[in-house]
Parts: structure tokens; C-alpha cells; sequence
């Protein structure tokens, strides 16, 4: 019966081929959507967690309430032991300290005196040791400006921003005048080794990078951090995992009478991060409820068309013996075979688009530019990222459509009296 069918769907390809189209130019689009929203959202996550979040970030509960001021009089202590625990009762995820400092960047001219101020927002972070991730993560050196990487606690990058503004050059010697873990006045000199740009907005504009150990020695911290950042071992965020290991860590740490006790918060938690993880999955079942919803409507009346041109082979099946239940069946099959070729040619083109945004990319770089918070992290160019799922998500709405579509067309001459589609037949 199959054979049948194909034989006769590739006979009459005015019948089939507008279907075909219909279903190809849907699936295609909904593979590229999926492809462009989830190379968006995993570049955001990744880009937002290596910079600020991490996938799941760990810090007194006291740091927690009063983040925004960068309290480090308020910081994790003992953090060696603690990074040691997280190792290894959490061994899916690599764990790494963080400073968060602010203050005054000075740059002093051939005399000494001021030759340049301005604010800037620092990160202390470990680059240095054999064992961090962070140099791999941060991919700094695909993103300098000028000069070369960090080789010593001693050294710091500065964004081109930052650099352009105070007029730094690679060598200079700058001092940032800030305060102690313990609220005392501190002045300390870094060598300028290097320029960068992350491309990431507005929030490299006031940015100056050092090792965790000269973000220590300014601001003596010695084993002591702002926070410390988990990742997952393979760079994927993965929503449900972290929540429910931060429930788990906070269960076991829920002394509410030691405000330095340490407290979790997963990546969603942070900067409005829940919204965005919760609009992509909507987003997306949005999207898919739309197109089905269109190809339904279009393939029925396509189909109700396609039915009355085809009254001369259903009245002939008819007065050969067929009922109408199998005449009804056969178009249901029909339209499942419509609905694979199409989705599989769809597909085919989806992904092939996908592939070539996921290597050229959407520049947005001067939309970006205008933007002034610098709490925003996300690329300057936007990437579709070609995924497994990308080979199977349009199957369910394309040979679903084509299906529903062609049964709600087909009800209207399964439910005709047989001697009515006889009388039609004979007009």
C-alpha cells in the first residue's frame, strides 16, 4: 500500500510538492530559531558566568545581602579548604576564587605626580596556577588588544576602554588606591603588560584584570576570596543540575545565626539570569506552538482543495469496493510520507543555515556600544550554535501538522453520505 501511495504522490506532484514547500520552509526556519536562540542563550550563560556568575557561586551570606558594594571586609576566609571540600564532594564541577575590588586607578607621570584618574572595577582571579581553567575560559589571548598575557602577580590588563581613556601604554606602572579586607587605606603598584576587549558590551569599559595573588597582596586577603565560582567541567549550564546542588549546599549550611556561614546561589539567581533561562524555554514552545498552528491551517485548506479535485479517485475507490474509512486512512499515510520527505529536506537546510551562522555570526556590535549598563553581558556578535537536537526538534511539529492538517480536511468527506459524494462525483 505504501509503494502505492508514493507512486502516486510523485505522480501527481501538483499535489504534493505545495505541501512539501509548506513543510520544508516551516521545519527550516524552526531548526535555524532553535539553533540562533540556543547559541544566544549558551554564549550569554557562558559569557555571564565566566565574567560575574559562574554556574554556581559560593560566598558568605553577609557578602550576599551586600554584593553590590563589593564588601571584602566581608569575605570567604580559609578559602584553600574550602575549594578543597567543593573539589571533592562536587567533582562535576571545578571550583576557582574570585576578588571583586573597586577603586581609584592613578597613573603618574616621569615625576611621579598624577598624570591621569580614573575609576575602574577590578578582578582578581586565578590565572596563574597550573591547575586553573581560568586562562582557558577567560580566552584572553584571542582577545588582546595589545601586549601580552599576565605572567606575574605583579601585572595587570586593562581594557582598551579603560587604557584608550587614561591614555595607558603597554609598561607603564599605574597604582589603584583602595581599601583593606579590614577597612585600611591601600595604594599598590602594578605593571600595565597588556590591553584587551571582550566584546562583551559595556562591561570591560572600566575593567582591569590581575591573578588572584596581586589582588591579594593589594588588598591583603591573603587565602581569602569575594567568591568562589563553580563551573561545569564541560562548559554547558545545565539549569536543573545547578539548582538543585545549591538546594543541597544550603541545607547542610543553614546556620541563620552565623552571617559568614557560606551560601550558594546557581547562576539563574543572579542579574535577572532565572528570567533569561526561563524566557529561551518558553520562547521556544511559543514558537513551535505558532508554526504548528500556521501549517495546520494552511494544509487544511490546502487539503480541502486537494479533496475536491480528487472526488473523480474517491468515487472511483469508492464503487470499487473501498469504504470510506480506508479511503480516509490511505490520505492519513499519505500525509505522514509528505510529512517526513518535507521535514527531512527542512532539516537538511536548517542546519546547514544554522552551521553557517554558527561560523559567521550576527554582528550587533554598534547596538550594543549604545548601551550604558554595564550589568548587560553579552556578545557583540551574536552565534547559532548547531546542537543534536537540532537533527530531530522539527519531526514533531512537521509530520504533526501535516497530519492534523490533512484529518481536519479529510473529516470533510469521511463525514458525506456515500451517495452524496456519488452525486458530486456525476457534476
Amino acid at each position: 500500500m505504501i509503494r502505492f501511495l508514493i507512486k502516486g504522490i510523485l505522480r501527481d506532484r501538483t499535489r504534493s510538492l505545495f505541501p512539501v514547500i509548506v513543510v520544508t520552509l516551516t521545519v527550516a526556519m524552526i531548526v535555524l530559531f532553535q539553533g540562533f536562540l540556543t547559541g544566544i542563550m549558551n554564549s550569554m550563560f557562558l559569557d555571564s558566568a565566566v565574567v560575574s556568575t559562574g554556574h554556581l557561586k559560593v560566598m558568605t551570606r553577609a557578602y550576599q545581602d551586600e554584593s553590590q558594594l563589593l564588601p571584602n571586609d566581608l569575605a570567604i576566609l580559609e578559602t584553600d579548604q574550602l575549594i578543597q571540600k567543593l573539589n571533592q564532594n562536587y567533582p562535576d564541577y571545578f571550583w576557582s576564587p574570585r576578588i571583586t575590588f573597586g577603586g581609584l586607578l592613578d597613573v603618574p607621570d616621569d615625576l611621579g605626580e598624577t598624570r591621569a584618574q580614573g575609576p575602574v572595577y577590578a578582578l582578581g582571579i586565578d590565572f596563574l596556577s597550573p591547575e586553573s581553567r581560568q586562562t582557558e575560559i577567560w580566552k584572553l589571548e584571542n582577545r588582546l588588544v595589545g601586549g601580552k598575557f599576565l605572567a606575574s602577580p605583579n601585572e595587570v590588563l586593562l581594557s582598551s576602554k579603560l587604557a584608550n581613556k587614561l591614555e595607558v601604554t603597554i609598561g607603564d606602572v599605574v597604582t589603584i588606591i583602595g581599601s583593606t579586607m579590614y577597612n585600611a587605606f591601600t595604594t599598590y603598584n602594578f605593571t600595565v603588560v597588556g590591553t584587551f576587549k571582550l566584546n562583551l558590551g559595556p562591561v570591560d569599559k572600566q575593567m582591569m584584570l590581575v591573578d588572584i595573588e596581586g589582588a591579594r597582596l593589594a588588598l591583603d586577603m591573603e587565602n581569602a576570596a569575594s567568591e568562589i565560582l563553580g563551573f561545569n567541567k564541560d562548559l554547558t549550564y545545565e539549569d536543573q543540575a545547578t539548582i538543585t546542588l545549591r538546594q543541597s549546599y544550603n541545607e547542610t549550611h543553614n546556620d541563620s545565626t552565623n552571617i559568614f556561614r557560606p551560601t550558594m546561589m546557581a547562576l539563574r539567581d543572579v542579574n535577572q539570569m532565572g528570567t533569561m533561562v526561563d524566557f529561551s524555554n518558553a520562547a521556544m514552545a511559543i514558537m513551535l506552538a505558532i508554526f504548528l498552528i500556521i501549517v495546520m491551517i494552511v494544509l487544511w485548506n490546502m487539503g480541502l482543495m486537494n479533496g475536491l479535485r480528487r472526488y473523480g479517485e474517491i468515487g472511483m475507490r469508492l464503487a470499487m469496493g473501498e469504504s470510506k474509512g480506508q479511503v480516509y486512512q490511505s490520505m492519513i499515510i499519505e500525509s505522514v510520507i509528505i510529512g517526513f520527505i518535507g521535514t527531512g529536506l527542512g532539516t537538511s537546510i536548517g542546519i546547514a543555515m544554522t552551521y553557517y551562522m554558527q561560523e559567521v555570526g550576527l554582528d550587533y556590535s554598534s547596538a550594543m556600544e549604545a548601551i550604558e549598563s554595564s550589568d548587560i553581558i553579552m556578545s557583540n556578535v551574536f552565534y547559532a550554535q548547531v546542537t543534536p537536537q537540532l537533527y530531530y526538534i522539527g519531526f514533531i511539529p512537521g509530520v504533526l501538522a501535516t497530519v492534523l492538517g490533512t484529518m481536519m480536511a479529510g473529516r470533510a468527506i469521511y463525514k458525506r453520505e456515500m451517495a452524496q459524494l456519488f452525486k458530486e462525483l456525476e457534476t
